[in-house]
């Protein structure tokens, strides 16, 4: 049983390499845009910043659908932005079979891809508040971490192969 906890700026690809993870090892998805509140949503949509507060409920929601995951016993990949330590504290915690993954990127690569993708709410105008919030994952939180630039299936690879060599 193993829950990995997908984080990164809006952008680096959490959703895609989430699906990607669930697809190939078979575990459930948990999508965290899905766990927002309406009024985090209709802020992020007009381009107005999440502030910490607004972030709390949404975090223990997130936190509570990873204890059903583990009180089942099942294994599950969670798409997550936690940008900050004292929001993937809430998401891991004391949880030794919660992994964090982490899709590092530079601003310009996943600002292009911002533009190029169509229907999401986050706008490319909040990504510079993106990376002022970000602060990357220490050696102390054990992260996996893969670069954003290859292509999806390469950095599910990755991850797939780091996250079996965590578990065995």
């Amino acid at each position: 049983m193993t829950v990995a906890v997908v984080m990164g700026v809006s952008g680096s690809g959490k959703t895609t390499v989430a699906e990607g993870i669930s697809r190939r090892l078979g575990w459930v998805l948990e999508e965290g845009d899905k766990f927002h509140p309406p009024e985090n949503v209709e802020k992020m949509r007009h381009g107005i910043p999440l502030t910490d507060a607004d972030r709390w409920p949404w975090l223990h929601a997130i936190a509570a659908a990873i204890d059903d995951v583990r009180a089942a016993g099942g294994s599950a990949v969670v798409a997550c932005s936690a940008l900050k330590r004292a929001y993937r504290d809430i998401l891991i915690g004391d949880r030794p079979d919660v992994v964090l993954v982490y899709l590092q990127g530079d601003k310009d690569l996943i600002a292009a891809r911002m533009a190029a993708r169509k229907g999401h709410y986050m706008p490319v105008a909040l990504l510079d508040s993106q990376f002022a919030t970000l602060e990357e994952p220490g050696p102390d939180e054990r992260p996996v971490i893969v670069s954003v630039a290859p292509p999806p299936d390469a950095i599910v690879d990755a991850v797939v192969r780091q996250l079996k060599e965590r578990t065995a």
